[in-house]
């Protein structure tokens, strides 16, 4: 059991034994009302419980016996486990984002089948190989786009102190953070100048992601709800030190904003603070005006950029020199708070790349890194020199693992295993199956590594079986098997034999799912599982009595043995009787065998017998010597078609016994009757095969036709003499 009710509205979970975190409070919404007299629990799929409420008996509680209680209980689904990554992914947007990525992986590997036929020789025709980052880069946007759209920050224009984006905004999401992530190192070739920006714009939309360790997020938005009851904001430790982690991280916006908070600015202040609000000012225009090594930046975002690294070098040397000019002023003996004071001059020591003030400042090793990119070594170009960083920063700043700090380390160790292994881990299998392209857009030895067929994999890569894993979780849910296939066709070694499992084993019971599996079939040119596919179609609806149905499916397939044993199962039950009933029961089927030879199994003389039955029934009722001659010909017809079974000629002669016994005169030559009278011999012959059936028909049958074949002899000879 995994948790116990504390009361009618939370479940907790039982803690473990030394664990240092509380469990976490999972609410029931079950919408009753008091008292609940019990709860049932019980696992659901993956993470999720059935919690079922119920409300005492009526015999019980006497308030039950109100009319406008409700009776009964409710079964709801909790989610369990608290993965801010995934777990703010619903069922349904995970299936969206499903569907909806299938699109642009298609269209990708289409453009890299394209290309690959325009090889000449050992070289590609186009330039492809040179640009095929551009359109992985916009197979990748693409991606990003599906995943959600950019978070919008800083405050509202209606309320200065929210400098954070409001809570009850939507988060973002861990997977688009990851995918992010690695587009920033894998793919985009113009990042490669301003890398350590691209990383400031990062962290300030997923820092919230970070959950388990504290953040520079965590301390505005603890900050955030604190200042509104702020009468004086600068005698608060924490609202410098929530200044020096923003600008620590280069959020210069928020630090802009939060230094105006500034009870210097306020107007209706009674001390002298003139000088005090003046080096508040400069603090802000310094952040300002700080460089930034980028192309553009967003609306509401400080700082002046430069797109060329001697430019930016220039600019960067003219503004230190004023920032080392401010924190060397005579105006600091004027400032008489000494919060002020000591915060703004720490402010300016980040601004210079003071290590030891920067590492203050940060709370975790990624914003430990991220700060030393960004005002310790601004000019560094792609992942040369990061991986150490990296290991320096761990090391002073140890944290909690994450599934986003681990892939950044896994990255930047440049260990592409390590990538996709710590990414399956965090965030499930559909990243890693379209990561694979990510990974291997600028680097050949990638490709080779995680493209390469190997033989204890039984012959796939690293990166199929990663695709392969993906297509299994697709195949398991009936909403998303349809999307599998996509995938399946991409995998060359076993993806092929598996896409075919996958088709066959979907169920023949219902008609839609049939057809869509039949159009997967056609558009992969798997003819042979559409043909399997429509005879397990054909054979569920014929034992399950839609036997319209199920003939149609076997004439669409093409099965001609079935269709021959149908045909002979009608000829049986429409041959035993002469009744309207039993003739109307099988004629609407008759009517879907079709006269086609090729669909029909050869037994076109069906559709005969089934003429040669109604003019017998009208011969019956009183019919006239043309409809009596009418069926002769039909007999004799059915008797010379090489595809009428021997099995059937009995049945037949002996339904024809009257017309043999023609009152009027016999209704058959000689010729004709002869005739007879060999396929007669040729069934009595065959009568000694071990094989042989003879049907249901009375014992002496064979007599009662020999002698009414006799008789139209004897007739036919007197007359023809």
């Amino acid at each position: 059991m995994p948790g116990i009710p504390s009361d009618s509205t939370s479940l907790i979970p039982f803690a473990l034994e030394g664990s240092s975190q509380p469990p976490p409070v999972y609410p029931l919404q079950h919408g009753l009302r008091a008292p609940i007299h019990r709860i049932h629990i019980s696992w659901s799929r993956g993470n999720l419980l059935n919690v079922t409420c119920l409300r005492p008996p009526p015999d019980q509680e006497e308030e039950m016996a109100r009319e406008d209680d409700e009776a009964g209980g409710k079964a709801i689904e909790i989610l369990l486990g608290g993965a801010i990554l995934e777990g703010n992914i619903g069922e349904h947007k995970r299936r969206r984002i499903a569907y909806e990525s299938v699109k642009s992986y298609a269209f990708l590997h289409d453009k890299k089948i394209s290309l690959a036929k325009m090889e000449t020789g050992d070289n590609l025709s186009a330039p492809a190989l040179t640009y095929w980052w551009q359109y992985t880069l916009e197979y990748s946007k693409s991606i990003r786009d599906i995943l959600g759209n950019a978070r919008l920050h800083g405050p509202l224009i209606e309320d200065p102190k929210n400098f954070l984006k409001p809570e009850e905004v939507e988060q973002p999401i861990g997977t688009k953070a990851a995918w992010e992530l690695m587009e920033i190192f894998y793919v985009d070739m113009q990042l490669l100048s301003w890398l350590p920006e691209r990383l400031v714009d990062w962290l300030e939309e997923y820092d919230s992601l970070l959950s388990k360790m504290e953040t520079v997020h965590s301390k505005l938005a603890s900050l955030q709800r604190k200042v509104t009851s702020m009468r004086v904001v600068e005698d608060e430790p924490g609202y410098w030190n929530g200044l020096a982690a923003a600008l620590a991280v280069g959020w210069l916006d928020v630090v802009a904003k939060l230094l105006r908070l500034h009870g210097s600015y306020d107007p209706d202040q009674f001390d002298k603070r003139e000088t005090e609000n003046g080096l508040v000012e400069a603090v802000v225009l310094l952040v300002s005006e700080m460089p930034r090594m980028r192309p553009n930046l967003p609306n509401g975002k400080l700082g002046i950029c430069y797109q060329t690294k001697h430019d930016y070098i220039k600019g960067l040397e003219k503004w230190r020199v004023k920032v080392s000019g401010l924190e060397s002023s005579p105006f600091w003996v004027h400032c008489n708070h000494r919060p002020t004071r000591d915060g703004l001059i720490n402010l300016l020591h980040i601004l210079l790349g003071d290590a030891k003030h920067i590492a203050d400042a940060t709370s975790h090793w990624l914003e430990l890194f991220i700060s030393h990119l960004l005002y310790i070594r601004p000019l560094t170009n792609g992942l040369e020199g990061m991986g150490n960083l990296a290991e320096k920063c761990m090391l002073l700043k140890p944290s909690a693992n994450n599934g986003l700090t681990s892939l950044l380390a896994g990255i930047l160790s440049e260990n592409p295993e390590i990538v996709l292994a710590d990414c399956l881990k965090a965030f499930g299998p559909w990243i890693v199956a379209h990561a694979v392209d990510l990974l291997t857009a600028n680097s050949e030895y990638t490709d080779g590594l995680l493209n390469e067929e190997r033989y204890q994999l039984g012959g796939a890569s690293i990166g199929e079986l990663y695709m392969l894993v993906y297509a299994q979780a697709l195949a398991s849910h009936p909403l998303t098997w349809q999307v599998a296939p996509a995938y399946l066709s991409t995998c060359l070694n076993q993806g092929r034999g598996l896409l075919e499992i996958l088709l066959l084993r979907q169920p023949v019971q219902n008609y839609r799912v049939v057809l869509k599996t039949l159009e997967i079939c056609h558009l992969y040119e798997l003819g042979n599982i559409s043909t399997h596919i429509m005879k397990m179609a054909g054979m569920y609806q014929w034992k399950h009595g839609h036997k319209g149905l199920g003939i149609y499916w076997f004439q669409q397939s093409r099965d001609k043995t079935r269709l021959s044993r149908i045909a002979h199962k009608l000829f049986d039950n429409i041959g035993k009787s002469l009744s309207d009933d039993s003739f109307k029961q099988w004629e609407g089927l008759m009517e879907l065998l079709g006269s086609d030879v090729g669909i029909a199994g050869g037994l076109e003389f069906i559709h005969k017998y089934r003429e040669f039955k109604r003019s017998l029934q009208q011969i019956v009722h009183g019919g006239t010597v043309e409809a009596a001659k009418k069926s002769t010909e039909l007999l004799v017809q059915l008797m010379r078609n090489p595809s009428m079974p021997q099995r059937f000629w009995l049945p037949l002669l002996l339904d024809s016994v009257k017309l043999l016994e023609w009152r009027s005169g016999p209704l058959l030559g000689v010729s004709e009757t002869n005739l007879l009278l060999g396929k007669l011999q040729e069934l009595n012959m065959a009568k000694l095969r071990p094989d042989f059936h003879g049907g249901e028909l009375k014992p002496n049958a064979l007599g009662d036709v020999r002698l009414a074949l006799a008789k139209n002899l004897g007739r036919a000879i007197l007359e023809e003499s």
